[in-house]
C-alpha cells in the first residue's frame, strides 16, 4: 500500500507546497533589480532611471502599494512606466496613490493592453499554444468578444497632471539638470496599436540622449527601433515568464521574443545596428493567475553611464 500510494501522494504534496509558495510568498516578494548600461555619450554624467512595469493593480494589494511608494526613496533622475498598470476596472485611484510619490519625479509612460481592457479568465495552456503557433494577442488571433473596458483615460489624466510625458505613438522629451533626453514611444503591439510610422526617423540629433519605450517587446518593434539607431529600448509585458523552471528559465514570453531575453538586459541587432534592450519582469500578475515561481516581482533601477 505504501509503495502504491506513496509516490502520487508525494508528488501531490510537492505540487501543493510549490503552489502555496508561488501564490503566498513569491508573488509578494518584491525586489529591486540594479543594472548598469553603457549608452551615454562620452563625458555625460550618469543618469538613474527607475523602470516600473506590469503593476496589474487590484484593490487591497497594500503591500504592493507600500513597496511602490517606497521606491521614491531611490530618488531617480526620472521614471519610465512601461504599462499594464491595471488588473481591475476600479483600480485607477489605488494605482495613482501607489505611484504618487514617484510622480514627483520627471517621468514618461506607455500603456499596455491591460490598461485598456480588463482581464478575463484564461486557460494557461493557451500561452504554450500561442508560442507554438507564433500567434500572440491580436497578432494572428481573432479579436476578443465582450471585453471589459478599463477607465484608462482617468489613468492618463492622472499621469499627465503630474507632468509625465505620454508616449502613445508619440515623441517627447525630459530636461534633467540641463540634459535633454529625447523619448520615443509606441502603443501596445500586443493588441496591434503600435504605429511606428508616426514616430519614425530615429533619435533627435539635437538631444543629449535618446531612449525608446514600448510595452510589449515584439520583434517588429525592436527591429524598427534598432534600425533607427536607438541606443536603448525599455519594455515590459513578459512578466519574466512568471512561472519559470529553476535552472532552466521561462517557458513562454507572451510575444515573439525568445525566452533567453524574457527579462533583464540584453542586446538586439537589426539593420546592421545594435541596441541595448531591457525587459522588466514587472511587479504584478493578472488577477486570475496571482502566482509567480522562480521569477520574483521587480522594478529596475538602471544606471546609464558613458559608453567606451
Amino acid at each position: 500500500m505504501r509503495a502504491r500510494y506513496g509516490v502520487p501522494l508525494g508528488i501531490t504534496a510537492v505540487g501543493a507546497a510549490g503552489l502555496a509558495y508561488a501564490a503566498g510568498f513569491e508573488v509578494r516578494s518584491f525586489r529591486l533589480r540594479r543594472v548598469t548600461v553603457p549608452v551615454l555619450p562620452p563625458g555625460m554624467r550618469p543618469l538613474r532611471v527607475l523602470q516600473v512595469s506590469d503593476i496589474h493593480m487590484v484593490g487591497g494589494q497594500r503591500k504592493k502599494q507600500r513597496w511602490l511608494q517606497s521606491l521614491a526613496g531611490l530618488r531617480p533622475d526620472f521614471v519610465i512606466n512601461t504599462g499594464d498598470n491595471l488588473s481591475d476596472p476600479e483600480g485607477v485611484p489605488v494605482t495613482l496613490d501607489a505611484l504618487g510619490p514617484l510622480m514627483r519625479f520627471p517621468g514618461a509612460y506607455v500603456f499596455g493592453s491591460n490598461d485598456y481592457y480588463g482581464p478575463k479568465l484564461r486557460n494557461p495552456a493557451r500561452y504554450l499554444i500561442e508560442k507554438a503557433t507564433g500567434r500572440h494577442g491580436l497578432n494572428g488571433n481573432t479579436p476578443v468578444v465582450g471585453a471589459i473596458h478599463n477607465p484608462w483615460e482617468e489613468l492618463r489624466d492622472g499621469f499627465d497632471a503630474a507632468g509625465w510625458v505620454n508616449l502613445t505613438n508619440a515623441r517627447g522629451s525630459l530636461k534633467i539638470d540641463g540634459i535633454e533626453i529625447a523619448l520615443t514611444g509606441l502603443d501596445d503591439p500586443h493588441i496591434k496599436r503600435d504605429r511606428y510610422a508616426h514616430v519614425a526617423g530615429g533619435p533627435r540629433p539635437d538631444a543629449d540622449f535618446s531612449l525608446a519605450v514600448v510595452h510589449a517587446p515584439y520583434l517588429r518593434v525592436l527591429d524598427a527601433f534598432t534600425a533607427d539607431r536607438y541606443p536603448l529600448i525599455l519594455a515590459g509585458h513578459t512578466h519574466g515568464g512568471q512561472l519559470c523552471i529553476p535552472f532552466y528559465g521561462a517557458l513562454v514570453t507572451n510575444c515573439d521574443i525568445d525566452t533567453d531575453r524574457v527579462k533583464g538586459l540584453s542586446t538586439h541587432r537589426a539593420g546592421g545596428n545594435r541596441s541595448y534592450l531591457h525587459v522588466s519582469a514587472g511587479c504584478g500578475t493578472n488577477r486570475y493567475t496571482p502566482v509567480r515561481f522562480a521569477c520574483p516581482p521587480e522594478a529596475t533601477l538602471l544606471t546609464l553611464v558613458a559608453r567606451d
